[in-house]
């Protein structure tokens, strides 16, 4: 009976330090709005998703190595709630699939992820480029069918440690795979961009951020698709502004993004609001969709506990000349050229 105890002791703390050491974590969003969208001589009524947050659903772990050292990693799926869809039809880990080194010296990650470039854009806007204030909207791929703005299949990330005193950075690349081969010297219409090369760099200490990003991406024909992006913010605590300017470039097309943010703390939550100068060169106006635009945005999150939050947005897109720019949840051709886009919306998001 003693040894049986001796031994039954021993297999409990054996299985307790090795769950000391490993841990899984189940996690997710989910976010849902009724939406009221409306342009020139049309509207459109919908139940949507993905209004002040993402719906997603994920697990991710973590294991100790030793040393300092651990292994993770991080499966992500995003689906809209109004339908119970997945977002991707070709990727179920279509928000993220990776798997990491960690230790003293940064991290070293490899699978799908956000680029460091729209990692620096989420940060510098309001509305983290969700829902109806997704700054992001009047973007433009000028025609290069470069698919990696937002997320990137095939990277190999090194993320910076958080030991240097405020500063933080990443970088990426992402492999073609044989992908982006040209088969003719004309832009494609078919090709999208594969091959990227990602970075961005900031500082961070007590109000102030401060940061820039770069990224390439192998576009149509095999010609580089450009994107940077500086960006610079305050907290004031009473209100913090922010401030990201944008430079796109493809062949001779260039496009010039400049938004000014603001989130105060409002009664028990927080009033978002953004605006947004878009401007396309000479070479650009003439490419279908693409124009000069603006964005306005505005919006309310009321936070009933941690995890729990009703909000309510409203946001314009006004566009110039061949611009379609439309806010989130437009379909295909709902806004004409050099039309007004606009929308607004109540919804609830619940986290886990």
């Amino acid at each position: 009976m003693k040894k049986t105890l001796i031994a039954a002791t021993a297999l409990s703390l054996f299985a307790g330090a090795a769950m000391a050491q490993s841990s899984v974590t189940l996690f997710g969003v989910v976010d849902a709005d009724a939406r009221y969208l409306k342009t020139t001589g049309k509207t459109l009524n919908l139940v949507a998703s993905d209004g002040y947050n993402s719906s997603r659903l994920g697990v991710r772990g973590t294991e100790d190595l030793g040393g300092g050292l651990k292994a993770g990693f991080w499966l992500e799926h995003g689906f809209a709630t109004d339908t119970g869809t997945l977002n991707d039809a070709l990727r179920f880990w279509n928000r993220r699939s990776s798997v990491s080194l960690m230790g003293e010296f940064g991290e070293i990650r490899l699978g799908r992820g956000k680029t460091s470039v729209r990692l620096h854009i989420d940060d510098f806007d309001p509305f983290s480029t969700t829902g109806l204030g997704d700054g992001s909207k009047v973007y433009s791929t000028l025609g290069s069918n470069a698919d990696t703005l937002n997320r990137s299949d095939n990277m190999v990330s090194y993320f910076l440690p958080s030991t240097f005193g405020g500063v933080y950075g990443s970088v990426d690349i992402a492999a073609g795979e044989g992908s982006n081969v040209a088969a003719a010297p004309t832009v494609s219409t078919t090709s999208g961009g594969k091959k990227l090369q990602s970075g961005r760099v900031g500082y961070k200490v007590g109000g102030l951020n401060v940061a820039g990003g770069f990224a390439s991406t192998t576009g149509a024909a095999g010609a580089k698709y450009k994107l940077t992006s500086l960006g610079g913010a305050y907290d004031f605590g009473a209100a913090k502004l922010s401030l990201n300017y944008s430079e796109t470039k493809f062949l001779d097309r260039k496009q010039q993004i400049t938004e000014l943010g603001l989130v105060a703390p409002l009664g028990q939550g927080q009033l978002l609001a953004s605006y947004s100068d878009s401007k396309a060169n000479s070479a650009a106006d003439l490419l279908a969709g693409t124009g000069d635009a603006k964005l306005f945005a505005v919006g309310y999150v009321y936070n009933l506990s941690k995890r729990s939050a009703v909000y309510t947005t409203y946001s314009e897109i006004k566009n110039h000349g061949l611009g379609t720019f439309a806010v989130a949840g437009s379909p295909s051709g709902f806004v004409a050229a050099g039309q007004k886009s606009s929308g607004f919306d109540v919804g609830v998001r619940h986290s886990f």
